[in-house]
Protein backbone atom coordinates (compact mmCIF):
# COMPACT_ATOMS: atom_id res chain seq x y z
CA UNK A 1 0.00 0.00 0.00
CA UNK A 2 1.26 3.58 -0.70
CA UNK A 3 2.92 5.56 2.66
CA UNK A 4 0.62 7.86 2.70
CA UNK A 5 -2.44 5.12 3.90
CA UNK A 6 0.00 3.15 5.70
CA UNK A 7 0.73 6.32 7.98
CA UNK A 8 -2.48 7.24 8.66
CA UNK A 9 -3.69 3.68 9.22
CA UNK A 10 -1.04 3.32 11.81
CA UNK A 11 -1.99 6.44 13.23
CA UNK A 12 -5.83 5.53 13.72
CA UNK A 13 -5.11 2.50 15.33
CA UNK A 14 -2.48 4.35 17.69
CA UNK A 15 -4.98 7.53 18.36
CA UNK A 16 -8.16 4.84 18.89
CA UNK A 17 -6.30 3.52 21.98
CA UNK A 18 -4.84 6.93 23.31
CA UNK A 19 -6.53 9.56 25.47
CA UNK A 20 -6.96 13.17 24.51
CA UNK A 21 -3.75 14.33 26.39
CA UNK A 22 -1.52 11.48 24.63
CA UNK A 23 -3.49 11.49 21.52
CA UNK A 24 -1.06 13.79 19.57
CA UNK A 25 2.14 12.14 20.41
CA UNK A 26 -0.08 8.68 20.26
CA UNK A 27 -0.58 9.42 16.78
CA UNK A 28 2.65 10.40 15.53
CA UNK A 29 4.36 7.06 17.00
CA UNK A 30 1.69 5.16 15.38
CA UNK A 31 2.46 7.18 11.78
CA UNK A 32 5.94 6.33 12.00
CA UNK A 33 5.87 2.92 13.30
CA UNK A 34 3.16 2.54 10.42
CA UNK A 35 5.74 3.48 7.88
CA UNK A 36 8.47 1.50 9.32
CA UNK A 37 8.40 -1.52 7.41
CA UNK A 38 8.68 -0.09 3.97
CA UNK A 39 12.16 0.88 5.19
CA UNK A 40 12.98 -2.76 3.82
CA UNK A 41 13.19 -1.26 0.08
CA UNK A 42 16.78 -0.04 1.33
CA UNK A 43 17.48 -3.13 0.96
CA UNK A 44 18.87 -3.66 -2.56
CA UNK A 45 22.13 -4.61 -4.28
CA UNK A 46 23.61 -3.11 -7.48
CA UNK A 47 24.86 -6.90 -8.55
CA UNK A 48 21.39 -8.43 -8.31
CA UNK A 49 18.60 -6.92 -9.91
CA UNK A 50 15.96 -8.97 -8.03
CA UNK A 51 17.29 -8.36 -4.48
CA UNK A 52 15.07 -6.18 -3.91
CA UNK A 53 11.80 -8.35 -5.21
CA UNK A 54 12.71 -10.91 -2.15
CA UNK A 55 13.24 -8.69 0.83
CA UNK A 56 10.38 -5.93 0.13
CA UNK A 57 7.37 -7.52 2.65
CA UNK A 58 9.29 -9.76 3.62
CA UNK A 59 10.82 -10.07 7.31
CA UNK A 60 10.15 -6.13 7.93
CA UNK A 61 6.28 -7.55 7.34
CA UNK A 62 5.92 -10.37 9.07
CA UNK A 63 3.00 -10.97 11.62
CA UNK A 64 6.45 -12.72 13.83
CA UNK A 65 8.33 -9.50 13.37
CA UNK A 66 6.24 -7.14 14.95
CA UNK A 67 7.25 -7.31 18.34
CA UNK A 68 11.02 -6.72 17.32
CA UNK A 69 9.93 -4.17 14.45
CA UNK A 70 8.19 -1.81 16.72
CA UNK A 71 10.83 -2.35 19.95
CA UNK A 72 12.74 -0.78 17.32
CA UNK A 73 10.66 1.72 16.81
CA UNK A 74 10.27 2.67 20.08
CA UNK A 75 13.89 2.99 21.00
CA UNK A 76 14.51 5.39 18.50
CA UNK A 77 11.18 7.33 18.73
CA UNK A 78 10.57 7.21 22.46
CA UNK A 79 13.77 9.48 23.30
CA UNK A 80 12.77 11.86 20.37
CA UNK A 81 9.53 12.64 20.95
CA UNK A 82 7.77 11.00 23.54
CA UNK A 83 10.02 10.65 26.69
CA UNK A 84 9.82 14.60 26.91
CA UNK A 85 6.05 14.47 26.86
CA UNK A 86 6.00 12.49 29.93
CA UNK A 87 5.59 9.12 27.91
CA UNK A 88 7.03 5.85 29.89
CA UNK A 89 9.13 3.62 27.29
CA UNK A 90 6.30 0.95 27.40
CA UNK A 91 3.12 3.74 26.34
CA UNK A 92 6.10 4.24 23.55
CA UNK A 93 6.42 0.85 22.70
CA UNK A 94 2.60 0.47 22.71
CA UNK A 95 1.84 2.69 20.40
CA UNK A 96 4.78 1.66 18.19
CA UNK A 97 3.54 -1.75 18.36
CA UNK A 98 -0.11 -0.78 17.50
CA UNK A 99 1.14 1.07 14.62
CA UNK A 100 3.50 -1.21 13.15
CA UNK A 101 1.27 -4.09 13.51
CA UNK A 102 -1.15 -2.49 11.10
CA UNK A 103 1.11 -2.47 8.05
CA UNK A 104 1.51 -5.58 7.01
CA UNK A 105 -1.94 -6.76 7.40
CA UNK A 106 -3.05 -3.54 5.03
CA UNK A 107 0.36 -5.12 2.64
CA UNK A 108 -1.53 -8.01 2.20
CA UNK A 109 -5.17 -6.94 1.24
CA UNK A 110 -3.60 -6.11 -1.92
CA UNK A 111 -1.86 -8.02 -5.03
CA UNK A 112 1.26 -8.10 -4.46
CA UNK A 113 2.07 -10.68 -2.23
CA UNK A 114 3.00 -10.08 1.87
CA UNK A 115 4.95 -13.03 3.71
CA UNK A 116 3.14 -12.52 6.86
CA UNK A 117 4.56 -15.89 8.24
CA UNK A 118 8.29 -15.64 7.34
CA UNK A 119 10.54 -17.38 8.22
CA UNK A 120 8.07 -20.12 9.45
CA UNK A 121 7.15 -20.40 5.27
CA UNK A 122 7.75 -17.61 2.41
CA UNK A 123 3.89 -17.94 0.98
CA UNK A 124 3.41 -14.51 -0.62
CA UNK A 125 0.22 -13.40 0.79
CA UNK A 126 -2.52 -11.43 -1.64
CA UNK A 127 -6.15 -10.86 -0.52
CA UNK A 128 -6.90 -9.27 -3.67
CA UNK A 129 -9.26 -6.57 -1.96
CA UNK A 130 -7.81 -3.17 -2.28
CA UNK A 131 -5.31 -1.71 -5.05
CA UNK A 132 -1.92 -0.74 -3.54
CA UNK A 133 -3.67 3.06 -4.30
CA UNK A 134 -6.86 3.90 -4.03
CA UNK A 135 -7.88 7.51 -3.37
CA UNK A 136 -11.71 6.14 -1.70
CA UNK A 137 -9.49 4.14 0.92
CA UNK A 138 -6.93 6.63 1.57
CA UNK A 139 -8.95 10.66 1.07
CA UNK A 140 -11.46 9.50 3.65
CA UNK A 141 -9.01 8.04 6.22
CA UNK A 142 -7.18 11.53 6.00
CA UNK A 143 -10.23 13.39 6.48
CA UNK A 144 -11.89 11.56 9.12
CA UNK A 145 -7.99 11.42 10.90
CA UNK A 146 -8.34 15.52 10.67
CA UNK A 147 -11.29 15.84 12.22
CA UNK A 148 -9.92 13.81 14.87
CA UNK A 149 -7.12 15.79 15.82
CA UNK A 150 -8.75 18.96 15.59
CA UNK A 151 -11.21 18.06 18.16
CA UNK A 152 -8.24 16.01 19.77
CA UNK A 153 -10.95 12.57 19.65
CA UNK A 154 -9.68 9.25 20.25
CA UNK A 155 -13.60 8.25 19.68
CA UNK A 156 -13.11 10.08 16.09
CA UNK A 157 -10.26 8.23 15.40
CA UNK A 158 -11.98 4.51 15.87
CA UNK A 159 -14.32 6.07 12.97
CA UNK A 160 -11.00 6.18 10.69
CA UNK A 161 -10.04 3.42 11.75
CA UNK A 162 -13.42 1.51 11.39
CA UNK A 163 -13.31 2.78 7.49
CA UNK A 164 -9.87 1.20 7.04
CA UNK A 165 -11.99 -2.54 8.31
CA UNK A 166 -15.20 -1.63 6.46
CA UNK A 167 -13.43 -0.70 2.88
CA UNK A 168 -11.34 -3.66 2.29
CA UNK A 169 -14.26 -5.92 3.26
CA UNK A 170 -15.64 -4.26 0.57
CA UNK A 171 -13.33 -4.90 -1.65
CA UNK A 172 -13.79 -8.77 -0.72
CA UNK A 173 -17.37 -8.81 -1.60
CA UNK A 174 -16.47 -7.31 -4.85
CA UNK A 175 -13.55 -9.37 -5.47
CA UNK A 176 -16.54 -12.73 -4.99
CA UNK A 177 -18.52 -10.92 -7.42
CA UNK A 178 -15.82 -10.76 -10.11
CA UNK A 179 -14.76 -14.52 -9.90
CA UNK A 180 -18.35 -15.98 -9.73
CA UNK A 181 -18.27 -13.99 -13.26
CA UNK A 182 -15.17 -15.16 -14.09
CA UNK A 183 -15.84 -18.79 -13.55
CA UNK A 184 -18.80 -18.08 -15.91
CA UNK A 185 -17.16 -16.88 -18.39
CA UNK A 186 -14.68 -19.41 -18.21
CA UNK A 187 -17.22 -22.52 -18.29
CA UNK A 188 -18.92 -20.47 -21.35
CA UNK A 189 -15.26 -20.92 -23.51
CA UNK A 190 -15.53 -24.76 -22.45
CA UNK A 191 -12.52 -24.00 -20.11
CA UNK A 192 -12.01 -25.93 -16.55
CA UNK A 193 -9.47 -23.36 -15.13
CA UNK A 194 -6.97 -24.99 -12.82
CA UNK A 195 -6.97 -21.74 -10.60
CA UNK A 196 -9.07 -17.93 -11.57
CA UNK A 197 -8.36 -15.04 -9.47
CA UNK A 198 -9.86 -11.50 -9.67
CA UNK A 199 -7.07 -8.12 -8.63
CA UNK A 200 -8.55 -4.79 -8.08
CA UNK A 201 -7.96 -2.93 -10.89
CA UNK A 202 -5.27 0.85 -10.00
CA UNK A 203 -7.11 3.53 -7.69
CA UNK A 204 -10.35 1.06 -6.99
CA UNK A 205 -12.65 -1.82 -6.53
CA UNK A 206 -15.07 -1.55 -9.36
CA UNK A 207 -13.37 -2.65 -12.24
CA UNK A 208 -11.11 -5.87 -11.95
CA UNK A 209 -8.84 -7.64 -13.84
CA UNK A 210 -9.88 -11.38 -13.91
CA UNK A 211 -6.84 -13.99 -14.86
CA UNK A 212 -7.36 -17.68 -15.06
CA UNK A 213 -5.02 -20.84 -16.44
CA UNK A 214 -6.64 -23.27 -18.61
CA UNK A 215 -4.85 -26.15 -20.62
CA UNK A 216 -1.08 -23.81 -20.27
CA UNK A 217 -2.40 -20.48 -20.97
CA UNK A 218 -3.21 -17.82 -19.24
CA UNK A 219 -6.77 -16.21 -20.24
CA UNK A 220 -7.23 -12.35 -18.99
CA UNK A 221 -10.71 -10.28 -18.75
CA UNK A 222 -12.10 -7.36 -17.20
CA UNK A 223 -15.64 -7.13 -14.96
CA UNK A 224 -16.53 -3.71 -14.15
CA UNK A 225 -18.50 -5.17 -10.60
CA UNK A 226 -21.32 -2.32 -10.43
CA UNK A 227 -25.02 -3.05 -10.11
CA UNK A 228 -24.66 -5.07 -13.03
CA UNK A 229 -21.70 -6.81 -13.43
CA UNK A 230 -20.44 -6.18 -16.80
CA UNK A 231 -17.54 -8.36 -18.43
CA UNK A 232 -14.95 -7.29 -21.17
CA UNK A 233 -13.43 -10.13 -23.13
CA UNK A 234 -9.55 -9.38 -23.03
CA UNK A 235 -6.80 -11.81 -24.15
CA UNK A 236 -4.48 -14.54 -23.64
CA UNK A 237 -1.24 -15.69 -23.90
CA UNK A 238 0.56 -18.81 -23.50
CA UNK A 239 2.33 -19.70 -19.76
CA UNK A 240 5.78 -19.43 -19.79
CA UNK A 241 7.75 -22.79 -20.72
CA UNK A 242 11.37 -22.18 -20.20
CA UNK A 243 12.56 -24.88 -22.02
CA UNK A 244 10.66 -24.22 -24.75
CA UNK A 245 11.44 -20.31 -24.49
CA UNK A 246 15.07 -20.49 -23.93
CA UNK A 247 16.68 -23.78 -25.18
CA UNK A 248 20.17 -22.41 -24.82
CA UNK A 249 19.52 -21.73 -21.21
CA UNK A 250 21.83 -23.14 -18.71
CA UNK A 251 20.28 -25.19 -15.72
CA UNK A 252 22.44 -23.94 -13.39
CA UNK A 253 22.92 -20.67 -14.44
CA UNK A 254 21.87 -17.23 -12.35
CA UNK A 255 19.49 -16.58 -15.13
CA UNK A 256 17.91 -19.55 -14.85
CA UNK A 257 17.99 -19.37 -11.12
CA UNK A 258 16.42 -15.30 -11.38
CA UNK A 259 13.41 -16.59 -14.31
CA UNK A 260 12.56 -19.36 -11.00
CA UNK A 261 12.90 -16.07 -8.16
CA UNK A 262 10.89 -14.10 -10.66
CA UNK A 263 8.11 -16.39 -10.84
CA UNK A 264 7.90 -16.93 -7.09
CA UNK A 265 7.31 -12.96 -6.96
CA UNK A 266 5.06 -13.09 -9.58
CA UNK A 267 3.18 -15.92 -7.94
CA UNK A 268 3.47 -18.15 -11.28
CA UNK A 269 1.32 -15.86 -13.48
CA UNK A 270 4.62 -15.40 -16.30
CA UNK A 271 4.58 -15.28 -19.74
CA UNK A 272 7.12 -14.37 -22.83
CA UNK A 273 6.88 -11.10 -23.90
CA UNK A 274 4.84 -10.92 -27.02
CA UNK A 275 6.95 -7.58 -28.17
CA UNK A 276 10.07 -9.12 -27.31
CA UNK A 277 10.93 -13.03 -26.70
CA UNK A 278 13.97 -12.74 -25.25
CA UNK A 279 11.67 -10.79 -21.98
CA UNK A 280 9.36 -12.37 -19.36
CA UNK A 281 6.59 -10.94 -18.25
CA UNK A 282 4.49 -10.35 -14.73
CA UNK A 283 1.12 -10.82 -16.12
CA UNK A 284 -1.02 -9.84 -13.31
CA UNK A 285 -0.61 -6.09 -13.60
CA UNK A 286 -1.85 -3.53 -16.38
CA UNK A 287 -3.09 -0.01 -16.56
CA UNK A 288 -5.98 -1.98 -18.73
CA UNK A 289 -6.87 -4.54 -17.15
CA UNK A 290 -8.25 -6.82 -20.05
CA UNK A 291 -4.85 -6.31 -21.71
CA UNK A 292 -1.29 -7.88 -21.55
CA UNK A 293 0.85 -4.76 -20.93
CA UNK A 294 2.98 -5.47 -17.76
CA UNK A 295 4.17 -3.17 -15.63
CA UNK A 296 7.56 -5.30 -14.95
CA UNK A 297 9.65 -7.76 -16.74
CA UNK A 298 13.00 -9.19 -16.93
CA UNK A 299 15.38 -9.40 -19.55
CA UNK A 300 17.56 -12.77 -20.44
CA UNK A 301 20.94 -12.16 -22.98
CA UNK A 302 22.17 -15.68 -24.45
CA UNK A 303 25.47 -13.99 -24.65
CA UNK A 304 25.21 -13.71 -20.77
CA UNK A 305 27.94 -15.90 -18.98
CA UNK A 306 26.87 -18.39 -15.92
CA UNK A 307 27.20 -15.72 -13.20
CA UNK A 308 25.01 -13.29 -14.95
CA UNK A 309 21.96 -11.29 -14.05
CA UNK A 310 19.25 -10.95 -15.72
CA UNK A 311 18.40 -7.51 -15.94
CA UNK A 312 14.92 -5.96 -14.16
CA UNK A 313 12.38 -3.96 -16.41
CA UNK A 314 9.53 -1.97 -15.32
CA UNK A 315 7.02 -0.19 -17.90
CA UNK A 316 4.83 2.06 -16.52
CA UNK A 317 4.17 5.08 -19.17
CA UNK A 318 0.91 4.69 -20.20
CA UNK A 319 -0.78 6.12 -23.19
CA UNK A 320 -3.54 8.35 -23.64
CA UNK A 321 -5.73 5.73 -25.40
CA UNK A 322 -4.95 3.45 -22.60
CA UNK A 323 -5.48 5.67 -19.88
CA UNK A 324 -9.31 6.44 -22.00
CA UNK A 325 -9.78 2.75 -22.20
CA UNK A 326 -9.22 2.37 -18.53
CA UNK A 327 -11.55 5.69 -17.89
CA UNK A 328 -14.20 4.57 -19.64
CA UNK A 329 -14.70 1.18 -18.11
CA UNK A 330 -14.17 2.50 -14.96
CA UNK A 331 -17.24 4.82 -15.27
CA UNK A 332 -19.13 2.47 -17.36
CA UNK A 333 -19.32 4.36 -20.36
CA UNK A 334 -20.10 2.68 -23.99
CA UNK A 335 -17.85 2.08 -26.23
CA UNK A 336 -17.50 0.97 -29.86
CA UNK A 337 -14.16 -1.30 -29.14
CA UNK A 338 -15.46 -2.88 -25.99
CA UNK A 339 -19.67 -3.03 -27.55
CA UNK A 340 -18.57 -6.54 -29.20
CA UNK A 341 -17.05 -7.33 -26.53
CA UNK A 342 -18.53 -6.43 -23.49
CA UNK A 343 -21.36 -8.22 -22.18
CA UNK A 344 -23.70 -7.52 -18.79
CA UNK A 345 -24.77 -10.20 -16.19
CA UNK A 346 -27.65 -9.55 -13.23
Amino acid sequence: MDPLSQGLLGASLSQSASNRPRFVVAGVLGLLSGLAPDLDVLIRSSHDPLLFLEFHRQFTHSLLFIPIGSLICALLLHPLIAKKRDFSFKQSWLYCTLGYATHGLLDACTSYGTQLLWPLTNERFAWNSISVIDPLFTLPLLIVLAIALWKRSPAIARVAFLWALVYPTLGMLQRDRTERAGWQVASERNHRPVRLEAKPSFGNILVWKVIYEDDGRFYIDAVRAGQKLTVYSGTSVDKLNVEEAFPWLGQGSQQAIDIARFSWFSDGFVALSQENNQHIIDVRYSIVPNELNALWSISLSQDAADNEHVTYLTHRISSKEDRQRFYDMLFGRSLDEHAQHGHTRQ
